[in-house]
């Protein structure tokens, strides 16, 4: 098949664009019901609705990763999230078992940030400055490339849950870490562990330089990578709303900037928000800075207050490219003998990416 081919065959036919809700719904319900335990279907938090309704599953990237690995049933596996996931399902399942994504474009800017070409020739620059000083960790939104980097050079992975507990094993390993692709996670984690920020520098990969004065006292390099949902927050909107609301709580990702962090009551993991929210007493007011499609999500279905920081605030766009077009196209195609382009990673890739993933879960 020519990329021309393959770039048709990626493409949504204009019947399941064309079709209503109540018809998507439908193919969606037959198909399901005929692939049975063949199928598994995994939804992100971050999904919109209409999609997590009809997942068997909704949880974080890992989480859902970790499920894909533990069913040995489904041959098919449909991954309602973005293309890393994905990836990281794959590494995780067995050879008979195959990963799809509704939308073969629902990628993610901030893994898109780090380059394997960039990461090396910035590893090669460091390693100049501080020979055999220095761990690799990255955030498992990375792509395939960017972990199998860190598997072969000794390095771990980490979620926003169980940062601090890698980032201080890391510390016993190396001098210094290097964190990769979220600056804002790596400097929010290292400075919880007590690291000053003065201590830490940011690797501008457009310019090959590390922006610091003092290079022998940067004990966390950060890769200048970000989330544009978490971005999207500021220390301006909390205070409006704590002048509105003196009682409210204020929660949010670590992915948010450091100023943004430090101005609200806690952050965490998607999961620790969830449940920070849901076991708090029901007349709390919370305000919540992360996905808007996970916290109107919450309003809906939790007693308590919940406002969103910023009420203007886009979810995420490349997870939502993923519509019930896309679901019901993806799961009538299997359904009838009809598979799409699998997300497949290779066997050398697969290989050193579980290096840095087992070390990971071997910490957890």
């Amino acid at each position: 098949m020519n990329l021309l081919d393959t770039f048709s065959a990626q493409q949504i036919p204009s019947f399941y664009l064309d079709a209503d809700q109540k018809q998507l719904q439908a193919i969606i319900r037959e198909a399901k019901a005929s692939l049975g335990d063949q199928l598994l279907l995994l939804a992100h938090h971050y999904q919109k609705d209409e999609v997590v309704d009809f997942a068997d599953e909704v949880g974080d990237s890992l989480q859902l990763a970790q499920l894909a690995a533990k069913n040995k049933t489904a041959e098919h596996i449909v991954f309602c999230g973005v293309h890393f996931m994905a990836e990281t399902a794959d590494m995780l399942t067995e050879q008979n078992q195959h990963v799809y994504l509704p939308d073969p474009h629902a990628g993610c800017s901030m893994a898109d940030m780090a380059d394997p070409h960039q990461l090396q020739t910035a590893w090669d620059t460091l390693d100049t400055i501080y020979p055999n000083e220095i761990m690799p960790i990255t955030y498992v939104n990375s792509s395939a490339a960017i972990k199998a980097f860190v598997g072969r050079h000794g390095g771990a992975i980490v979620t926003s849950s169980n940062a601090e507990k890698v980032l201080k094993w890391a510390f016993t390993q190396k001098k210094r870490i290097f964190f990769l692709p979220d600056q804002h996670l790596g400097r929010n984690t290292a400075y919880h562990l007590g690291i000053p920020l003065e201590q830490m520098a940011l690797w501008d990969q457009g310019a090959n330089r590390l922006r610091a004065k003092e290079t022998e006292k940067i004990r966390v390099i950060l890769w200048n990578g970000w989330c544009s949902v978490h971005q999207q927050f500021t220390v301006d909107q909390i205070d409006k709303l704590r002048k509105n609301d003196p009682d409210i709580k204020v929660i949010v990702h670590p992915e948010c900037p450091f100023e943004v962090v430090q101005a609200a009551d806690d952050s965490g993991s998607t999961n620790k928000i969830m449940n920070a929210v849901k076991n708090s007493p029901k007349d709390t007011h919370w305000a919540v800075g992360t996905d808007h499609n996970l916290v109107t999500r919450m309003k809906a279905r939790l007693p308590q207050k919940i406002s969103l920081i910023n009420p203007v605030a886009c979810a995420c766009l490349t997870m939502n490219r993923i519509r019930l077009p896309h679901l019901a196209w993806t799961l009538d195609s299997l359904a009838n003998n009809r598979p799409l382009q699998p997300v497949t990673v290779d066997q050398k890739t697969t290989g050193d990416a579980l290096r840095a993933l087992d070390k990971m879960l071997a910490l957890s």
